[in-house]
């Protein structure tokens, strides 16, 4: 397994090894000592002497490599992985790589153990990503009680499994769980308490004739506002492989902050787009965060009609268009708060902002650009046609908006604020391969697979 053989190879086992080897010598030492009579046989003073020394011997061996064992520093950076990742740092089971411009987290265990190992590894960066959101309430004079209030509406009703995870990192990270969750609702809190802004997105999958192989190529923009742009350094990709027997599932995502793009171990994806531009801005409360079940459902599904069954199943507590999909096919799903529609592409699905689906009986213009971004996702859709695969989709995601394409860049989208498409990733389900990218730097390929079987 990948994790196994790197700590085989360079990693807290190798210590362990030397550890043995050592006594190993030690011990035919003194038997070559008593051999000698120069030891055992001298006198029993002498000899209880020699004992002590090798029982000293052995001590220093094995507690030595134990405490290189609870945290390795990043100062001491391995050679690359097959993957094309570099070990950075090794907290209990988790381990820290750097990939490009990307930190990497691969963590294993209970909940809370993999929640121990992130706010470990990931330390410095929770912090300063936490100043982040609180500069951005107390500058406009928000107290932390009203940032508590308004992150508990989004984390009260979590499943188990993600309290764990938190509690874990406020073991750790040196945050306490209710600034981590202030943290987790990152986008929410700040976007929509503190700067009054919605995100737009957008989402292409592609298969059978539009691909090389037939299998589904995807892609996903993430659209927001540049006055957000402090967080873009701490993104993450963060890949949790759960000793309960549930799915792996990888994010990519502001550290600490809330899971929007998620892959699991199985070859499903899922993700949103903000569908409030076709609906309206009800919430509804008492309702679970949708996005918040993304984890349990990428944890829970291994294939697309168990994740069907589940989503069309949920009660949304907001607008939103939900995209999934498998290594052979995706879907689309639109939903308001009382009701959802599954959209199914015959060999591509396309959505940004906009509800497709002409029963929803939508009266009024859709969102500034979003039927555009559509309309240029499918017209370079069939100028590949046949040809696209993840380097192809990659150089699609490359075009600016203005160029044709649907990417933002430090544009001018609704006229009083410069928004960008903040992230970027590109999936194939079949080989669990990952592109992914931030706004001004550049695209890094990942292969999940290793990565999830730890």
């Amino acid at each position: 397994m990948f994790l196994s053989e790197r700590r085989g190879s360079c990693g807290p086992a190798r210590p362990i090894c030397g550890a043995g080897i050592g006594i190993a010598l030690i011990i035919g030492v003194y038997a070559r000592a008593g051999r000698d009579k120069s030891c055992s046989f001298l006198s029993f003073g002498h000899a209880l002497l020699c004992m002590k020394k090798l029982s000293l011997f052995i001590a220093l061996l094995l507690v030595i490599p134990a405490a290189a064992l609870a945290f390795s520093s990043g100062s001491m950076e391995s050679a690359p992985t097959e993957s094309g990742l570099t070990q950075v740092a090794t907290f209990e089971n988790g381990t820290r790589y750097q990939a490009g411009a990307y930190p990497v987290v691969v963590l294993s265990g209970t909940y809370r153990e993999m929640g121990r190992q992130y706010g470990a590894l990931m330390k410095d960066d929770l912090t300063a990503n936490y100043a982040f959101v609180y500069a951005s309430f107390t500058d406009r004079g928000y107290n932390v009680s009203q940032m508590n209030e308004f992150a508990r509406t989004g984390t009260d009703l979590q499943p188990k499994r993600m309290k764990e995870i938190r509690e874990g990192m406020a073991e750790t990270s040196g945050l306490t769980v209710e600034e981590l969750e202030i943290l987790y609702m990152e986008v929410c809190v700040v976007m929509s308490a503190v700067l009054q802004t919605e995100p737009a997105c957008s989402f292409m999958a592609v298969w059978g004739n539009y691909t090389n192989d037939g299998s589904v190529v995807l892609s996903r923009n993430y659209d927001m506002p540049d006055v957000i742009s402090p967080y873009y350094p701490y993104y993450t990709l963060v890949v949790y492989n759960p000793t309960d027997g549930s799915n792996g599932v990888a994010t990519f995502n502001p550290v600490g902050a809330r899971t929007e793009t998620l892959m699991n171990s199985a070859g499903l994806y899922i993700s949103e787009n903000n569908g409030a531009h076709a609906v309206g801005t009800m919430e509804v409360a008492n309702r679970p965060d949708l996005i918040d079940e993304f984890f349990g459902m990428m944890l829970d599904y291994s294939d697309m009609k168990g994740l069907d069954a589940a989503l069309m199943a949920a009660r949304s507590d907001y607008a939103w268009i939900v995209n999934t999909a498998c290594p052979d096919f995706a879907y689309s799903y639109e939903e308001s708060v009382y009701d959802i529609k599954r959209l199914e592409g015959h060999e591509i699905i396309v959505a940004a902002n906009h509800f497709d689906d002409p029963t929803w009986y939508i009266e009024g213009p859709p969102v500034v650009n979003s039927i555009t971004r559509c309309h240029n996702l499918r017209r370079q859709a069939e100028e590949n046609r046949g040809s696209i695969d993840g380097e192809r989709m990659v150089e699609i995601r490359n075009v600016l908006m203005r160029n044709g394409g649907a990417t933002f860049l430090h544009d001018d989208v609704s006229g009083d604020m410069i928004y960008s498409t903040e992230h970027q990733v590109v999936y194939s389900p079949e080989t669990r391969t990952l592109w992914m990218k931030v706004v001004d730097r550049d695209w890094q390929k990942v292969e999940l697979g290793p990565l999830f079987a730890v």
